[in-house]
């Protein structure tokens, strides 16, 4: 902040966050301004100084300072400079009257309560301002004796700027507070956007491959119907979609308790994905749990590889290896003998993939910060290897 700033700018109030008042410092603020204005109309009107068409000024100097004071509060509120000057200006004339007029109480509170208010809500500059013309005013009008005045106008003085420091700190707590707020509805936003994200992940990797599948069946059915083809291909057709229905139905329950965090051990879902396509499972390392979002990739990732491997290379032996490292879990997929799978690049472990599959496979590892290589290997077979912090 310059030194202009410093001087020019608004002190607290400049952050949404009001204090919400407790019903004890209700009580305090609206008691000690009620007694403040009784002791002032005892003060001015006690004693008989002021009687019959005398009281006539006095009643006037005091409801004038009310309007003012107002005037001069909603100003600040606005934050219109020039209305509090204007407003301070009538403060300072109605409480020199009142001093000439004898109502020396309620000039000397117009005095120095101006001087403190202004020192707490004004800019820094207009502060000074006001709260020395308001003490110097009640230093030359009031008649009391010098050190008196010396020791009221410091005392007054320090009070405000105690105060102003006080407002300023509490600002400074809620401007925090507001901020630590706003992150907090942040990061919960983000949070969710990435269960979204997790769970339209999780929605494609079952649905979009049960139900493609099931299309393609039901689709070949249908041709064999209208080519005329045998009855127990058309069968076989209609029994492979009806399996790939059910094997979508039991990955969609999988998924929803997977998103509910109820994994099943990522050994036991290798193992039953490993069995179901005649392939070696090897778990290497120290087993330990893993975060959710590195289970599905890695469950996800060996299906994906040992459907490809039952699509592209029939009759080849798969394998498949985990292995549990100190910050991160490996998975590969591989085959040895049969067709090799199509597409992939011309070095082990470094071909871009083919098919969405793999695409897949690789921005969901890319997601958590890990990596998906994929290709043939040195025996004429095909490799695909997933690492994902963990």
């Amino acid at each position: 902040m310059t030194t202009l700033e410093r001087w020019t700018r608004w002190p607290a109030g400049d952050v949404p966050v009001r204090d919400r008042l407790t019903p004890a410092r209700r009580v305090l603020a609206v008691g000690g301004r009620s007694v403040l204005l009784v002791a002032v109309v005892v003060s001015t009107f006690g004693g008989g100084r002021f009687s019959g068409w005398r009281v006539l000024p006095p009643l006037g100097w005091l409801l004038g300072a009310v309007a003012l004071a107002t005037a001069w509060f909603l100003a600040v509120r606005a934050r219109r400079l020039w209305g509090v000057l204007a407003a301070t200006a009538g403060l300072l004339l109605v409480a020199g009257l009142a001093a000439e007029g004898g109502a020396h109480t309620l000039a000397s509170v117009v005095w120095c309560g101006l001087a403190v208010v202004a020192l707490v809500r004004l800019p820094l500059g207009a502060a000074v301002i006001t709260g020395a013309a308001a003490l110097a005013s009640y230093g030359l009008m009031s008649g009391d004796p010098v050190v008196a005045v010396a020791g009221v106008t410091a005392g007054i003085g320090l009070f405000g700027y105690l105060l102003r420091l006080d407002n300023q700190a509490r600002s400074a707590q809620r401007e925090l507070l507001a901020q630590e707020r706003a992150a907090h509805a942040a990061r919960a936003e983000s949070a969710a956007l990435a269960e979204r994200a997790r769970i339209a992940r999780e929605i494609h990797d079952v649905l979009a491959h049960s139900l493609s599948a099931q299309l393609v069946h039901l689709e070949a059915a249908r041709l064999m119907i209208d080519g005329g083809a045998d009855r127990g291909q058309i069968r076989e057709r209609v029994v492979a979609a009806r399996r790939m229905a059910q094997d979508g139905l039991v990955e969609t329950r999988r998924a929803l308790s997977a998103l509910r965090g109820e994994l099943t051990p990522l050994g036991e879902q290798l193992a039953e994905l490993a069995e179901l396509q005649r392939a070696e499972l090897r778990i290497e390392g120290a087993v330990r749990p893993l975060p959710a979002e590195a289970q599905l990739a890695v469950r996800r990732t060996a299906q994906e590889a040992l459907t490809n491997v039952r699509k592209h290379a029939p009759g080849s032996r798969a394998t498949v290896v985990l292995v549990y490292r100190d910050d991160t879990v490996e998975l590969e997929v591989g085959n040895t003998g049969g067709a090799r799978p199509p597409g992939g690049g011309d070095s082990a472990l470094a071909g871009s993939g083919s098919g969405y599959g793999l695409l897949g496979m690789r921005e969901r590892a890319e997601l958590l910060g890990g990596e998906l290589l994929a290709g043939p290997d040195d025996a004429g077979g095909w490799r695909v290897r997933l690492t994902v912090p963990a």
